[in-house]
């Protein structure tokens, strides 16, 4: 198989990091890519949001696969244009996108599927807003009804600074706080089946304690060993599976992944959001549990042959990844400080690269999540110590990371 990844990221690069791996894959491409991604793809200079630069890519490759990574060429339609051109496609179409594309879709779809999720209101005056945020209190929870690459939400106990982020918005969702442990799963569809990885937390302030401004994410780890033993066929029964069956209805089958963020409420799991493409950075995580090969399932998803796949299976033990950021971010990340130390190597850790870029022969900074440090062991507490040895042997001038990534995972 020839499978062509669409992005640049670290989730991009744990998709072809899988992909290089699994034996039925001849050769892999992505577009554009990063200084990581390189060594084990070959990269093309298309902007992703491009349906017709995609589409074109595509076909000269002769793909036999296309992963959509990120949510904004999903939601310009770039898995329409592939799968016109006759290539199975991984990933929702334009429309089907929309479940991440807009919140009010989102929540609209949840009411009509009967999903566990909070209650809301969609608001687009100062006055609207501001009704919505004294009907549910404190801590105020708001977010951009549209994308905003893991930096939309707001959730705060100052009421000023959630009317001042509606404001600024435009058009927001306003809902009640929902207590409890986050938790992320994903769930690969094929338009009418729908199959659960493992699931994963994802760390989202910007630094310790979780303090600070949200962020697209700054670690994450699997498995968790506190989560109830019945959360993923309960998360299946009562959300994925209504979503599914629900944009089916509407004649917008949902094929890719449907990215479910949970929080676990005393009332039982409840739906926080939901995305329409692997997560970032917990994708980096579970695809280093996950042992079936990448490129058969996801084509089985692009091609509604999901059902008949089998089971999936995973390898022993726990994977942590630490997200390197660079100075500033989430605000005005600075771009263009050199990264040394990545050939330093630690026994069970490797790297991926996020925002990276070469300058010369030197891999610089280029976005405000620079690197995904994994590491790996027979339980958390030993994956989340290797993987932080190898976050000390990289140096990069002004970064930060999170130091209690997976510190409460027992």
């Amino acid at each position: 198989m020839r499978v062509l990844v669409i992005g640049s990221g670290g989730r991009e690069h744990a998709l072809c990091r899988s992909l290089a791996a699994d034996p039925q894959v001849t050769e892999v491409h992505c577009a554009p890519g990063n200084a990581g991604v390189a060594q084990v793809a070959t990269l093309h200079p298309v902007t992703p949001t491009d349906p017709a630069a995609v589409s074109r890519l595509a076909l000269e490759l002769g793909a036999d696969l296309v992963v959509v990574g990120p949510e904004a060429p999903l939601v310009a339609g770039v898995a329409d244009a592939v799968r016109e051109a006759g290539i199975p496609c991984f990933g929702p179409s334009r429309e089907a996108a929309r479940i991440e594309g807009s919140k009010a879709f989102a929540k609209d779809v949840m009411v009509a599927a009967g999903v566990p999720t909070a209650r809301s209101r969609t608001c687009v005056t100062p006055e609207e807003a501001a009704a919505a945020l004294d009907e549910f209190g404190t801590p105020y929870v708001v977010k951009d009804d549209g994308l905003a690459a893991g930096k939309g939400v707001v959730v705060t106990d100052d009421r000023d600074e959630a009317l001042g982020h509606a404001a600024a918005c435009g058009r927001v969702v306003i809902e009640e706080f929902l207590d409890g442990p986050e938790v992320s799963l994903f769930a690969l569809c094929d338009g009418s089946t729908a199959v659960p990885l493992q699931p994963a937390q994802d760390h989202k302030r910007a630094y310790d304690g979780d303090k600070g401004p949200n962020t697209g994410g700054m670690g994450a780890y699997t498995p968790l060993p506190w989560a109830p033993g019945d959360l993923t066929d309960r998360v299946m029964a009562e959300t994925v599976i209504p979503t599914v069956t629900e944009l089916a209805r509407r004649g917008t089958p949902y094929t890719g992944v449907l990215f479910v963020g949970l929080a676990l409420t005393a009332e039982g799991p409840k739906v926080i959001e939901f995305n329409a493409r692997f997560g970032d950075p917990e994708t980096q995580v579970v695809l280093d549990r996950l042992e079936t090969p990448l490129a058969g399932l996801l084509l089985a998803c692009a091609d509604g042959t999901l059902g008949g796949f089998g089971p999936l299976s995973y390898r022993d033990g726990a994977a942590v990844t630490v997200v390197i950021a660079a100075e500033n971010y989430p605000a005005d990340p600075v771009k263009g400080d050199v990264i040394e130390g990545l050939s330093d190597t630690v026994e069970n850790a490797y790297v991926l690269h996020s925002g990276t870029a070469l300058d010369g022969d030197r891999v610089v900074s280029n976005g405000g999540r620079v690197l995904s440090v994994v590491g790996t062991g027979p339980d958390v507490a030993a994956a989340r110590a290797v993987a932080y040895e190898a976050v000390g042997r990289i140096r990069m001038r002004g970064s930060h990371h999170r130091t209690d990534i997976a510190g409460h995972s027992a």
